[in-house]
């Protein structure tokens, strides 16, 4: 908790306000104040009615700065006073917050009473550590998933994609790895969720063990772009603080393609111009300042381990957003509608997945055991179409023989309920079960002696 004499620290002694001069949509325009403001300046303007309105600058045109709200318009008109709250957005975490679900200004939203404030405070916008003073990936870290331990692994550190359409599990497999990750500190932030769905996301998926160590910031899909935007921003903050404390943090996004989405209503709103798919010039700026907080801290302290949601457009895994998310991450994780419709969940394609980290992070028998496995899903994946219609002749190709022996235990291993979890070493001894029983067994006993 803040001292008394932190707190009146606090109390600004003056105050400067400016005037509404105009309203456009989303848009301000205000007067009087603009040489006191910047970019990212907050002002709180005071409606008719006697509500409040926060807002935040976003451009300047002429005389006049333009500023957009975080929540709704309802009684500001012309001549409303706009006052300078504060030159930078800051959060001021502790370790309190754990096990508390707030929004994008730090607030609590889960009925469990006030949150203790830090001592310090974050700036929400930080700048990603220099290139030269961070750590290296750390070692492999265990992700509870058998699809991603074995064939994405991921390090400490690392930041991976994970990018699929609308509901093909991107969310449901999100929650899986919050719960059974070896992260010591999860933050979540859920920007533009469906309301209906954090509820179900914190009570269902993430459950009591997942949330008690864990921090989720929420902006749901009515609420405002700045809104939305703010929370991305402060997820990252909030992983940082942990960060600077030396603990592993394990840092979930879905999605930050509704991220990019905010940032171009208010690119649009301030004028920009629209580019690819209408997304502003800024998106493309932003997405790689946000990205880059993410990953190995400076030397003697933590790191964080980002997993992001890629929401694909109509299933298109080369749209702008998507293939500028892919060239900033250390790896993506594909997920396709085509194989959850047949039924197996996860619907991760394991082929078209690739972790950057790998194969440095795993041992020679760990790649051996990859490499086999995904040489027979590659054959199988090739045949499919002539297999599924009964063209492809038994005994014809050994290897496709071989292939289709193992597809179906391979299925069920990629396949893995939300309720179950396995470790590291279980998902490797069940890849090695598996292929022991076919022709595989006979390279891996080859290595093994060698």
């Amino acid at each position: 908790m803040l001292t008394l004499a932190q707190e009146i620290g606090r109390i600004q002694n003056h105050h400067l306000y400016g005037t509404v001069r105009g309203i456009q949509g989303l848009l301000l325009e205000i007067s009087g104040i603009e040489h006191h403001t910047s970019i990212g300046s907050r002002l709180i303007i005071d409606g008719r009615s006697g509500q409040r309105v926060v807002c935040e600058v976003v451009g300047f045109r002429d005389n006049t700065l333009l500023a957009m709200p975080y929540n709704a318009l309802d009684g500001i008109g012309i001549g409303c006073k706009a006052y300078l709250q504060q030159s930078e957005t800051v959060l001021r975490p502790s370790n309190a917050w754990l096990g508390r679900v707030i929004n994008a200004f730090g607030e609590p939203i889960d009925g469990k009473g006030p949150i203790g404030e830090g001592l310090h405070a974050v700036s929400v916008k930080a700048s990603p550590p220099l290139a030269s003073t961070r750590q290296r990936v750390g070692s492999k870290i265990d992700l509870g998933v058998r699809a991603l331990n074995s064939f994405a692994s991921c390090c400490e550190g690392q930041r991976m994609g994970i990018f699929a359409g609308s509901g093909v599990g991107k969310s449901v497999l999100m929650s899986m790895i919050s719960r059974y990750s070896s992260a010591e500190v999860n933050v979540i932030g859920l920007i533009g969720e469906r309301g209906r769905e954090v509820q179900e996301f914190i009570e269902d998926d993430l459950g009591p063990e997942g949330l008690a160590r864990s921090v989720v910031i929420v902006a749901t899909s009515d609420e405002s772009a700045l809104m939305r935007r703010q929370a991305a921003y402060a997820t990252m903050a909030v992983s940082e603080y942990f960060r600077d404390q030396g603990a592993h943090v394990m840092c979930l996004m879905d999605s930050i393609t509704r991220f990019a989405m905010a940032q171009r209503e208010i690119g649009l709103a301030g004028g920009e111009p629209p580019t690819s798919k209408g997304y502003t010039p800024t998106v493309f700026s932003e997405l790689p300042r946000l990205l880059e907080r993410a990953g190995p801290g400076p030397k003697g302290v933590g790191n964080i381990t980002g997993l992001f949601t890629v929401l694909v457009d109509g299933d298109d895994h080369n749209e702008p957003v998507a293939d500028a998310v892919r060239g900033i991450l250390d790896g993506h994780i594909v997920m396709e509608r085509a194989i959850a419709e047949r039924g197996r969940y996860p619907a991760i394609n394991v082929l078209k997945s690739v972790s950057r980290t790998m194969p440095a992070c795993n041992s020679g028998h760990e790649n051996l055991l990859i490499r086999e496995a995904k040489r027979y899903l590659s054959i199988y994946n090739d045949m499919e179409e002539m297999i599924r219609l009964g063209a492809y002749r038994p005994g014809t190709n050994p290897e496709v023989d071989a292939a289709i022996q193992y597809f179906a235990p391979f299925e069920e291993f990629l396949g893995q309920w939300k309720e179950d979890s396995s470790t590291l070493p279980e998902t490797y001894q069940l890849m090695e079960q598996i292929l022991m029983m076919g022709p595989a067994a006979e390279a891996l006993t080859a290595a093994q002696v060698a």
